[in-house]
């Protein structure tokens, strides 16, 4: 079974291969090689990828983005970005779930199905390069996610069909793949800023002789591409209400185009210092034109573009290390292509040169792939040296007394392993509950709980209880608490991916999953079905309109009239086609003198052939033959014909 690599972006996402000894990132149906992270659902199907993004416009409220923010999150959470997000997002059995119309039906997904059907997708573009099944992979994700995001993803994976081996930090696999060919005899310090679409990341690291250690790791999930867009949005919104006196946010489809063209003048403007913006019938039938400097870019983006500095300024804190210490800076990530940025990022390390070798679109992509290689053990010399070694991206720890006891602190290399001894905070107590908390702050409060079990059998003193916190380099968590007087044990394991058995959730997710699957590959056969015969019929029209003009003209009405038509009957109404012309042919050959063999009909009739679309049609077997000969066109030149009779021996002359 073939393991990939792929970067699950927020917007876009990326798959690939390590194949010849290199990696191979794999272009989608539409030839491209990001995938847009967008599912979409209409009253007949749900489309995922391109397809999603390039209807938005024309059904918001039912096209799903931005998943990887939404994951691993309480709803609460939300308060400032879902006036962004035209579809729906509710709140029900104290879960976030996302509301769509699909088949004329409202439907409650959690984000994590939404988020397999992406990975479905992206797997699916790896079996169709392939030509083989794909059970696993590994994934990327922001590098500042909780252990709920770790859980979802490996929840969404279950419900996709694959066995996610690892999940490694976005920056952390740009290095991998900066390193791969790099062979450093002396430790260099690496920085990766990654800027994506809905993140920004920072990693410091280590390489030497193929090892790269990540020293520290920081960011902001809610900081990236997107919060530009917005507040690009927002300018124009308010120019918009400015010159004609309408409020724009009314018109969900309006924002969405508007959305678009602020996409795209932003990326203009990564090259360009003014983009021009120009939408048709806007809002009430008002054009919109309208310019955008990158000058009020960056104004606009003045506060965002200070908060980026932030995470780069905690890795080196974090790390022990001073900026004139790091030898590379390494880009990666769509909104690194922004000159103010890389201005900024430049002039913070006294006007050290940017590394934007590697390609800021594929690089992630390109190192989970080498991840996914090297847990599969491929023979390669390219990889065999090659190591990552991971941190923990938050601090770990218990609670007690609402104060949070850290065991294992934030940017800890893994694996680890740590024990401490604690007691109860009364007498006479028979159980104690251990609590598990993750997060930066004293008190656990403002921590998040993941996980809690129950200790039994206690001293009723004063215990003596080892609990030992174990995580390992696919960040599982082992929380293990023995009281040392009485013997008794317990003990919970958090994100355990090995043997986990499925959830009844997790199974009925990955039943209506592949039930939605099938409805997807069932539309794609019937469209698949009617191009096939359409292409069919206009390739006789151009070929030969003027012998079977009667049965194309009568093909192609039906086509029109039977738009939603199954996948059978398209084939159907092909192979009856294909039979009436190859009947054709038939007549045509036996009609002539030089086949030597008898006709089942009498060839020197006018045969009535009935037409397998539904009609009867008068067509001389040795006229259909000859016109298709450039014999006819010559027997034509040589003299007029009279009856059908002298034309047949015309043409026996001829032959």
């Amino acid at each position: 079974m073939a393991t990939v690599g792929i970067d699950l972006g927020n917007t876009y996402s990326c798959v690939g291969i390590w194949k010849n000894d290199r990696v191979e990132i794999i272009s989608n149906d539409y030839g491209n090689r990001t995938t847009p992270s967008y599912v979409a659902f209409t009253d007949k199907e749900i489309l995922i990828g391109d397809a999603a993004k390039n209807q938005v416009s024309i059904n918001p409220h039912n096209t799903v983005f931005d998943i990887i923010r939404l994951i691993g999150h309480d709803i609460n959470d939300f308060d400032l970005h879902m006036m962004h997000w035209p579809f729906n997002v509710v709140k029900k059995n104290k879960k976030l779930y996302i509301r769509v119309k699909y088949k004329g039906e409202d439907k409650d997904f959690e984000p994590k199905e939404i988020l397999s059907m992406i990975l479905k997708k992206m797997k699916e573009i790896a079996e169709a390069f392939l030509n083989t099944q794909v059970k696993n992979a590994v994934i990327t994700t922001p590098a500042f996610s909780n252990y709920s995001h770790y859980k979802a993803l490996y929840d969404a994976g279950l419900i996709a069909g694959l066995k996610i081996l690892r999940i490694i930090n976005s920056p952390s696999a740009a290095a991998i793949a900066y390193g791969l060919d790099k062979r450093f005899t002396r430790e260099r310090n690496i920085l990766v800023f990654d800027l994506g679409d809905g993140s920004c990341d920072v990693s410091l690291l280590t390489i030497e002789e193929g090892i790269l250690e990540v020293k520290a790791v920081a960011g902001n999930n809610h900081l990236g591409g997107k919060d530009f867009d917005n507040r690009i949005v927002n300018h124009f919104v308010q120019e918009f209400k400015n010159r004609f006196n309408k409020d724009l946010t009314s018109n969900v489809r309006a924002i969405c185009r508007l959305r678009e063209q602020c996409e795209r003048a932003k990326r203009t403007l990564s090259a360009s210092t003014k983009a021009f913006i120009g939408i048709d019938s806007l809002f009430e039938n008002i054009d919109f034109d309208t310019t955008l400097t990158r000058a009020k870019f960056e104004e606009l983006n003045q506060k965002l573009f200070q908060f980026i500095m932030e995470p780069i300024e905690k890795v080196l804190q974090d790390g022990k290390i001073y900026k004139c210490q790091v030898h590379e800076i390494i880009l990666v990530g769509g909104s690194t292509r922004i000159p103010k940025i890389q201005k900024m990022i430049s002039e913070f390390f006294n006007g050290k040169e940017l590394n934007k070798s590697i390609n800021s679109d594929e690089a992630v992509a390109y190192g989970a792939t080498i991840q996914a290689a090297i847990l599969s053990n491929y023979n390669s010399e390219k990889i065999q040296n090659l190591m990552l070694l991971d941190v923990a991206a938050f601090s770990l720890g218990i609670e007690i007394c609402g104060t949070m006891i850290p065991f294992i602190d934030s940017n800890t290399t893994i694996p680890t392993k740590k024990s401490e001894i604690i007691s109860t905070s009364h007498f006479n107590q028979n159980y104690i509950i251990i609590s598990i908390y993750e997060g930066e702050n004293n008190l656990t409060r403002n921590n998040r709980l993941i996980g809690k079990f129950k200790l039994t059998k206690i001293s009723s003193d004063v215990p003596q209880i080892e609990v030992t916190f174990d995580i390992d380099s696919n960040r599982i968590l082992k929380v293990t608490a023995v009281d040392l007087i009485t013997g008794g044990s317990n003990m919970t394991t958090i994100n355990n991916i090995y043997n986990r058995p499925k959830s009844k959730v997790i199974k009925r997710m990955g039943a209506e999953a592949k039930k939605y699957h099938t409805e997807r590959n069932q539309v794609a056969q019937r469209m698949q079905a009617r191009n096939e015969f359409e292409s069919y019929v206009y390739s006789l029209r151009n070929s030969y309109q003027s012998i079977l003009k009667e049965a194309i003209q009568e093909s192609i009405a039906w086509l029109e009239n039977n738009q939603e038509a199954e996948k059978y009957e398209y084939e159907h109404k092909r192979k009856l086609l294909e039979k009436f012309i190859n009947d054709s042919y038939a007549n045509a050959y036996y009609a002539s003198p030089k086949s030597r063999l008898p006709h089942p009909k009498n060839p020197w009739s006018n045969t009535s052939f009935k037409c397998y679309m539904g009609k009867k049609w008068e067509l001389d077997p040795l006229v259909s033959f000859l016109k298709l000969s450039h014999n006819y066109w010559n027997i034509m030149e040589k003299q007029q014909l009279g009856t059908m009779q002298e034309f047949r021996n015309e043409a026996y002359k001829f032959s």
